[in-house]
């Protein structure tokens, strides 16, 4: 049946973010709801927010959509032409190779959450607007370096040297 039964798709937490920069997303949760449908070429989730969590470090995608759906509570878009309160049916697009770096956060003492829709491809490069970070992602993995490539270094994740 295509109709999904969301209490039987599971919330995910954690980022796959490297050292203390997972940090920045506590309290931020997602089903994924395009997985449990058997969709393969664009995700869906269902991404909730706690009270001062956020959806992720300021990016953008070189060549993946993203569009975005308030859903519950209200949310702050930061991107590169400053804050936007977003308000249940507020929505918001990202087209690919955009560089306008964008993420989500509940500055509300309630939780907020939104829909995320966006493109499935191979392979991805995305940029992270604050820091001297961007991620490559292949059928390997994903690759955390610098901007220009080079590794990144205890300091820049966060990460004390031991020995």
């Amino acid at each position: 049946m295509p109709k999904l039964d969301l209490s039987q798709t599971p919330f995910r937490t954690g980022s796959g973010y490297p050292g203390r920069l997972a940090e920045e997303v506590v309290g931020r949760s997602s089903q994924r709801l395009g997985d449990a449908g058997g969709l393969t070429q664009f995700g869906a989730n269902l991404v909730r927010l706690e009270p001062g969590a956020k959806s992720s470090l300021r990016h953008w995608h070189e060549q993946q959509d993203e569009f975005v759906m308030v859903t519950e509570g209200v949310c702050t878009l930061i991107d590169d032409d400053g804050e936007h309160q977003m308000h249940p049916g507020d929505c918001a697009a990202f087209p690919a190779g955009d560089p306008n770096g964008h993420h989500l956060v509940n500055r509300t003492d309630a939780p907020a959450a939104f829909l995320v829709i966006g493109t499935r491809t191979p392979t991805e490069t995305a940029h992270y607007s604050d820091i001297d970070m961007k991620v490559v992602q292949d059928a390997t993995g994903s690759k955390f370096t610098r901007k220009d490539g080079s590794p990144l270094t205890a300091d820049q994740i966060g990460e004390t040297k031991h020995g």
